[in-house]
């Protein structure tokens, strides 16, 4: 006795279109759910005080900033409320303050120089490498980018000394010299290190957000002959800008902030703001408002990257999240 199986019933475009409505109703339904979780009153109550209790601090710096020493040394930063007093004596002597070579204000302005380009490179390899993981098939890809994954693991400072040896050294590509030896290294010393440092994550962080553009966007362009090159500023880079802006964010804050990096491979009458701080406050730890005011120098800045950027970055955290 022979027994037939039937054959699967083909489902029909009308079915398709269901399932797909279904599909991004139960998208909706969840982002939706996520949003009123995120905006409830209990939510809202634990940003404030979040916020209230980051904020608190960074008011007391920058009150203390303009206050007279004899003032600071008395009562607490609160009590400018009842008894007034401001002067702008602490931020011009804090600028004027420094070591033999360099000063803070010279040292605010090597932040930038340093910052700058520190942010910029990194980002346009990173960019580059993640769409060729991402859209270019080529031998070995898949285990070269699980190479830059591990790289993540690895501590910065077991890279300090071999990196260190090989700038004293001097770095040749070719006939092409770099620079010749610790002396000549200058700003590039400290470019090279912090891009070197931040590849690995910025190649994973940026793979992941363009491997999710629609493969028939890509493919559309390809059938219209358009190369990689094309490709990637016409299409990748517009719709990658977000996480390239919070990435850029991310690598700004690091990179200013930073002191080990500086520390080792910056020196002299190019070290950033970070170092002349130590110094300060190992020499002149008791003066309270000039250290006050060199402190709010230094977040300034991030400050306002933070703030003019701050929408792409929201956008940046949130792409991904959802599909549809």
């Amino acid at each position: 006795m022979s027994t037939t199986i039937p054959a699967q019933l083909p489902v029909d475009k009308t079915t398709e279109r269901q399932l797909a409505r279904g599909e991004r109703a139960i998208e909706r339904s969840l982002t939706k759910g996520t949003k009123n979780r995120l905006t409830s009153r209990g939510a809202t109550i634990a940003a404030l005080v979040i916020a209230i209790l980051w904020t608190t601090p960074t008011l007391g710096l920058f009150v203390t900033s303009f206050r007279l020493p004899e003032e600071i040394s008395r009562n607490g930063w609160w009590t400018i409320f009842a008894n007034p007093g401001f002067t702008f004596s602490n931020y011009t002597e804090v600028l004027a303050s420094g070591n033999s070579q360099l000063t803070l204000g010279g040292a605010f302005l090597n932040s930038i120089a340093i910052t700058l380009p520190a942010t910029l490179f990194p980002l346009v390899i990173a960019s580059l490498a993640a769409y060729a993981f991402a859209w270019i098939d080529f031998k070995g890809r898949n285990w070269l980018f699980i190479g830059v994954f591990a790289l993540q693991i690895v501590p910065l400072q077991m890279a300090l000394v071999p990196l260190l040896s090989l700038f004293s050294r001097g770095l040749k590509i070719g006939s092409l010299t770099l620079f010749d030896g610790m002396d000549a290294g200058g700003y590039s010393q400290v470019w090279i290190a912090h891009t070197i440092f931040a590849l690995p994550l910025a190649i994973f962080l940026l793979h992941n957000f363009v491997s999710e553009i629609p493969g028939e966007l890509i493919e559309a362009a390809r059938v219209d002959g358009a190369g990689h090159g094309q490709i990637f500023f016409r299409i990748v880079l517009p719709l990658t800008m977000p996480a390239i802006a919070s990435f850029a964010i991310f690598q700004f804050l690091w990179v200013w902030n930073d002191l080990l990096v500086a520390l080792v491979f910056a020196d002299g009458d190019v070290a950033p703001m970070t170092k002349l701080l130590a110094e300060i406050s190992g020499s002149r730890g008791q003066d309270w408002n000039l250290l006050t005011a060199g402190a709010f120098i230094s977040i300034l800045v991030p400050l306002i990257v933070f703030f003019s950027l701050q929408r792409f970055f929201v956008r940046g955290l949130l792409a991904g999240s959802t599909k549809g």
